[in-house]
């Protein structure tokens, strides 16, 4: 498909609702701050509504609510920021993966490499892997025994999978990132630590996309599973035998502990722990640096901790706070008293 050149095919192509020139070309994207005469710029955010009045922008992608302050030509959408993503990534350069084996990768003879596929310079593919047409690795990725690289999936560079690792089609793996690891799996016997063998694998379904350097655990016994269109940031830690339903995105920093089950379309803010083998229903949101110390049964927003004070005002919160028990106890038995 051939990048769109001007306002007209570009409404035409996502079914937006143009107010302007059709014919105005357009040769990339901005912000609205930093926009050209010749970008496309968007408005999802009304935060941002005030930057309208001074955009450069050859259009604004926005709502129908904001078209009116616009002040060039409009780009209207019920979503102004997925149909942003959308032109956006017409513009994205594309990056040349010619079909083949660089000299360099070590390859076992066991493995099974479709044609198609891409093996960047200083990989090394495991015995009865298999790589299926169109899938991309970049250089220096390790791929160890018995995994699947789906079709069209992109491991960007320095991709590790240990063993038994599954990705589905057009899945992304961004530098770093370690999938099927051990999981932590320890027993204490006779004053040491025992481990336990991690013999599961890591399922990954189609279109999801994982940041660079975090890490996904193998399963004890069952596969740890990321469900189709699943989004993780960078630096986020999944413990073993954890299930993450489709369409939900976890921000950075983000740890999930072991046999955690977490449903569908939900959102994770940065930083947040959840503890181990809790459940947390569809379509809930946690807000960042959360702890979430019980299972979640009610779709919602969730949140813990305390916001950002001054210093001196948050030693006597916490003062109070740790006198709370004690005052709730003398309240209760004045109440008491009185009855």
């Amino acid at each position: 498909m051939s990048q769109p050149r001007t306002l007209g095919q570009i409404a035409e192509r996502y079914g937006l609702d143009l107010h302007g020139d059709p014919e105005l070309s357009i040769d990339g994207v901005g912000t609205l701050r930093g926009a050209g005469a010749s970008q496309i710029s968007f408005l999802a955010n009304p935060a941002y509504r005030a930057q309208l009045a001074h955009c450069r922008a050859a259009a604004v992608v926005l709502r129908e609510a904001d078209r009116a302050a616009a002040p060039g030509a409009a780009l209207v959408s019920a979503n102004p920021y997925a149909a942003f993503a959308r032109i956006a990534a017409e513009f994205v350069p594309r990056q040349a993966h010619p079909p083949g084996i660089h000299p360099s990768a070590a390859v076992d003879p066991e493995a099974t490499i479709d044609p198609s596929a891409h093996i960047g310079a200083h990989c090394s593919i495991g015995a009865r892997t298999q790589i299926a047409p169109g899938a991309v690795l970049g250089p220096g990725c390790i791929i160890g025994p018995d995994c699947v690289i789906g079709v069209d999936a992109l491991l960007v560079a320095r991709v590790t999978l240990v063993t038994r690792v599954r990705l589905g089609a057009r899945v992304i793996v961004h530098p770093g990132a370690v999938l099927g690891a051990d999981g932590f799996g320890i027993a204490m016997d006779q004053g040491r630590w025992l481990k336990v063998p991690q013999l599961g694998g890591v399922v990954i379904g189609d279109d999801c996309e994982i940041g660079a350097n975090t890490t996904i655990d193998r399963g004890a016994l069952d596969d740890t599973v990321l469900e189709d269109d699943v989004r993780l940031d960078n630096q986020i830690q999944i413990g073993h035998n954890v299930r993450i339903g489709a369409h939900t995105a976890l921000a950075g920093c983000v740890a999930v502990a072991g046999s955690v089950q977490i449903g569908r379309y939900c959102l994770i803010g940065g930083g947040a722990g959840i503890a181990g083998h809790l459940s947390i229903a569809d379509h809930v949101s946690i807000h960042a640096m959360s702890l979430v110390s019980h299972s979640i049964r009610t779709s919602g927003t969730y949140a813990s901790g305390t916001a950002l004070e001054d210093a001196a005002s948050w030693r006597r919160n916490m003062a109070r706070l740790r006198r709370l028990d004690q005052f709730v106890r003398r309240s209760g038995a004045a109440r008491k008293a009185t009855e």
